[in-house]
């Protein structure tokens, strides 16, 4: 179980990802706290996240669900480049004046060169998306 946070995530129990990301920190920031449960990420939604109906965005979900790919994935990642090939997403109800936006999820399958994940990104209350996706090992050249 997640605990309940306040109005700001707490950098003492969450970390910022281990390299420059430019897209996610401008985007988020995003956070992740590494737990022997399973990996969760994390970020505060504020106005400029919202859609025009006062939501939470589809794109920023989206976004999120990506780095949360890599949260998730973390142990079997760190010494080695990967990247997105698949995502699938589905929306499952709007985010409303949610502070702290979380996702979690677990490894569903990993092969030589690629690592399936399934998770769900949720608040405080509530399961707002499910997702799937597929990193695949970058080679280096």
């Amino acid at each position: 179980m997640i605990e309940k946070m306040k109005t700001k995530i707490d950098l003492k129990k969450y970390k910022s990802w281990y390299e420059t990301e430019p897209f996610e920190d401008h985007a988020g920031p995003f956070y992740y706290q590494e737990n022997n449960k399973g990996n969760i990420s994390a970020f505060e939604c504020k106005k400029h996240h919202l859609n025009g109906m006062g939501s939470l965005h589809g794109g920023m979900i989206m976004s999120f669900i990506d780095y949360t790919l890599f949260v998730i994935s973390l142990n079997q990642i760190k010494e080695e480049s990967f990247v997105t090939v698949s995502c699938s997403t589905e929306f499952l109800r709007a985010s409303v004046n949610d502070n702290i936006i979380y996702g979690k999820g677990e490894i569903t399958n990993k092969t030589g060169s690629m690592i399936f994940i399934k998770g769900e990104i949720f608040n405080e209350k509530v399961t707002i998306s499910t997702f799937s996706g597929i990193l695949k090992r970058v080679r280096a050249s």
